[in-house]
């Protein structure tokens, strides 16, 4: 029988219950009211892609559809207009992405970041990215600049309308402050980034320099790319210097482009295809974040109709095709930047020796606003006659050396890319389209283009210096005027092929073979694997199709495990190899040596071969120096060929020799391995190392990672298959790689075929953020129609204000 309640204790019961129920709505309200205005906030930076838009600048009604890969589509009565609207559409789904660029690039990142970004704009402000890209201002001609005027007033539209309306992005918020209006500037300053990306060679000179004064002379000839003609005459002239290039360099390696900056591209004639007209693939290979370094769109005036991608807050599409032709790239990687050790003078730190005379060195000042602290940070440049020094960056300000390096480096020069896009984008014949590259300085690249009629082509171009030595092994004197460059390779001598016998045209960043060139171009190459592979495949078949193409930048076949795993294997002490030691050589020698996901044999064998650097250099070259080590897996490579061989070098001599080196490789990397996977070797997966990431720049910190960053996912491949996927040594998380490839079928030129990874939107909540992302996993690419686009497409006007 139940214990009666009373009223008193009724009473309470009641009045508690109304209290729990009341803090438990509240609670719920203020939690929904929390999730309700933090949807709001994502949802609230969506771009407007139907209906009617009033804009001042624009003499005609635009139309822009966006199908169902969120590929804007932009029709306009003239060029100014199509600009304008690219400039608007660009920056309603990339706005956050283009002021980060334009900020890095500049050296600006401190005003919203914090003092943590400070280091990287001295760096840049030294570099002078944005000093190189104003000095580019006066070499265009009025259509480019008009153009350019015409894309920054679309920008500052989107800005101004998304300000007024509070639909900023996201990311906005977060850091709490609002972009600059765009200007035509940083729209050039984003494109010397990209020069800057993709054309070093300073960092192997001073890698080489470190070597000349810190080790033998047999050791430091050993590294070298090639054997110099006269090494040690070479080797002397770097000598004796007081620059410390491991201070100097100490946090370069934070802001330098990556190593594996190249791509892959080719281009076959028709007598090769199965529609009897060429195709052409490229797969330019950067790094991969979210949002992509590339943006799709499809731009249309009555004298312009091209399509493809273009770099986020730049005009035109610089990789595609229009009506009559198709182009794509990938980087020659010449030697078109030097290290020159300056002497100053002893009294007065802004003069500098040239030729017996000392002359005063440019010298500018700038505030560089630090959010958080009241007072700018006031950032000295000290340029010289042969460029910015350089070394002066590692240093405290104020700090003043006797010696100093000076960079030299063809994109400080006037140039004027954005005027080579504007006219490949009209080209119709090889004439034409060779014409437009007149143009294009820097970075210099590796064309292959393609038209209707049948022609196949290739040309290395931009501006590539002659040096009066042909060597760009080591930074050299600047006091003596001897180092100095003697212009450029003449434009109409740079390597150029027209419809070769063969038919086939391939360039992956490998050595351009030509021993009657006259010109020196550079000592280091990508490795030769992915070209190889690429040649295999292209001599191996006939009849090719465009879902041949696809499939040839999808292939993983690893070419170095092919020729390293034997090597490797025979070369072990067997003697000293432990239990999971032999499991792992089993297993190696059962891989088809084929970079999948779902083997263990590449996660074995790209551990290994990061391990054997480890084990020649680590105890006599410092992190910050390996840090610039140009071309170290070339390098590697060679020592241990020439080791197989029976030429041990100095450096797998010191360190045991070969089977030492062999074996303490593998038990480093068979440790990590079995540290990250387990016991059993024949359960470690490549692709549970090995993983897409596509990191947005504020998913580092968490928990912000769990709304901008996508789900890690598995993924083939490595840095030297065709289908390019470097990562990090580290945590195995992919880094680099093609964020769009193209194929591109010259027998009908209305379609073309894409993968932009991981989408293209730079909203958190837009359909198209991650929407690419498993289609670039698994090679799933979409068609981008010139023609038939309206249909089942969202369409906005762009309508000018009476």
């Amino acid at each position: 029988m139940s214990r009666p309640v009373h009223k008193p204790e009724r009473k309470r019961l009641f009045y508690f219950w109304k209290i729990t129920w009341g803090v438990l709505l509240v609670l719920l309200l203020l939690v929904g009211g929390a999730v309700t205005w933090g949807y709001t906030q994502l949802m609230s930076g969506l771009p407007q892609v139907v209906g009617d838009h009033n804009v001042v600048g624009i003499e005609a009604e635009v139309n822009i559809y966006r199908d169902q890969n969120g590929v804007p589509h932009i029709e306009a009565e003239n060029e100014e207009d199509l600009y304008y609207a690219q400039g608007f559409v660009t920056a309603q789904d990339r706005m956050f992405q283009m002021d980060m660029s334009r900020r890095q690039a500049s050296g600006m990142l401190s005003e919203v970041v914090g003092k943590d970004a400070l280091d990287s704009d001295r760096y840049f402000r030294t570099f002078g990215l944005r000093r190189a890209a104003e000095a580019s201002v006066n070499a265009y001609d009025q259509e480019a600049l008009t153009a350019l005027d015409a894309y920054t007033a679309g920008v500052n539209e989107y800005i101004t309308h998304a300000l007024s309306e509070n639909e900023l992005p996201v990311e906005f918020r977060l850091l709490g402050y609002e972009p600059e209006p765009w200007t035509a500037l940083d729209s050039l300053t984003i494109g010397k980034f990209m020069a800057y990306d993709l054309g070093g060679n300073w960092q192997g000179q001073a890698f080489r320099h470190w070597l000349v004064n810190n080790v033998s002379e047999e050791e430091a000839l050993d590294l070298m790319p090639t054997y110099p003609d006269d090494g040690p005459v070479i080797l002397d002239m770097a000598k004796d210097t007081t620059i410390d290039m491991a201070e100097v360099f100490a946090d370069v390696g934070n802001y330098q482009p990556e190593p594996f900056n190249g791509s892959n591209n080719w281009v076959i004639s028709g007598e090769h295809t199965a529609s009897g007209a060429p195709l052409l693939a490229d797969d330019p290979h950067l790094g991969l974040d979210t949002p992509s370094v590339w943006y799709e769109t499809h731009l249309q005036s009555p004298s312009v109709n091209v399509t493809g991608v273009i770099f986020a807050g730049v005009p035109g599409i610089i990789l595609g095709h229009n009506e009559e032709i198709a182009w794509g790239v990938t980087n020659v990687g010449p030697d078109v930047q030097e290290l020159y050790i300056e002497r100053r003078h002893p009294e007065d730190p802004h003069q500098f020796l040239y030729e017996d005379e000392w002359y005063e060195a440019e010298v500018t000042e700038e505030f560089i606003e630090v959010d958080g602290y009241d007072e700018p940070f006031l950032h000295e440049t000290v340029i010289t006659r042969h460029g910015p020094l350089i070394s002066e960056y590692a240093h405290e300000e104020g700090v003043i050396i006797d010696e100093a390096l000076a960079l030299k480096w063809t994109a400080h020069e006037p140039s004027t890319e954005l005027q080579a896009i504007m006219n490949i984008n009209r080209a119709d014949d090889w004439e034409s389209f060779t014409t437009a590259l007149e143009h294009f300085h820097a970075p210099a690249q590796n064309f292959v283009y393609a038209d209707t009629n049948g022609n196949i082509g290739y040309r290395a171009n931009g501006k590539i210096p002659i040096r009066p030595h042909d060597d760009a092994f080591l930074p050299v004197p600047g006091w003596t005027g001897e180092h100095d460059w003697q212009g450029y390779i003449p434009w109409d001598e740079l390597p150029t092929i027209i419809n070769p016998d063969s038919g086939m045209i391939s360039t992956a960043n490998n050595q351009i073979d030509d021993e009657d060139y006259d010109y020196h171009l550079s000592h280091t190459w990508a490795q030769p694997y992915r070209h190889q592979r690429i040649l295999e495949m292209l001599e191996a078949g006939n009849d090719f199709t465009v879902e041949d193409m696809q499939a040839m930048q999808m292939d993983t076949q690893n070419l170095q495990a092919e020729e390293f795993v034997p090597i490797l294997t025979k070369a072990v002490a067997e003697e000293e190899l432990r239990d999971i030691d032999k499991e792992v050589l089993d297993v190696l020698g059962d891989w088809n040596k084929v970079d999948e996901k779902e083997e263990a044999g590449p996660f074995i064998f790209h551990l290994w071969m990061n391990a054997i650097p480890h084990v020649l250099f680590s105890s006599d070259i410092p992190e910050s120096i390996l840090d610039i080590f140009e071309g170290e897996a070339n390098v590697v490579d060679q020592l241990l060929r020439d080791a197989a061989q029976g030429n041990e070098g100095p450096w797998i001599e010191k360190n045991g020799g070969l089977a030492t080196v062999a074996t303490e490789s593998l038990q480093i990397a068979a440790d990590y391995a079995k540290d990250l996977q387990g016991e059993s070797p024949e359960n470690w997966l490549w692709g549970d190392y090995h993983r897409a990431t596509f990191a947005h720049p504020l998913g580092a910190m968490a928990p912000l990672n769990l709304l901008f960053n996508p789900r890690p996912q598995p993924v083939d491949g490595s840095s030297i298959t065709v289908m390019a996927a470097s990562f990090d040594n580290q945590t195995g998380d992919m880094i680099h790689g093609a964020g769009w490839r193209g194929v591109m079928d010259l027998s009908d030129l209305s379609q073309s075929y894409h993968i932009v990874a991981p989408g293209q939107s730079g909203h958190v909540m837009g359909d198209h953020y991650h929407d690419q992302l498993l289609d670039w996993v698994e090679g799933e690419y979409h068609t981008t129609n010139m023609a038939e686009y309206q249909t089942d497409s969202d369409h906005l006007r762009l309508v000018p204000e009476q």
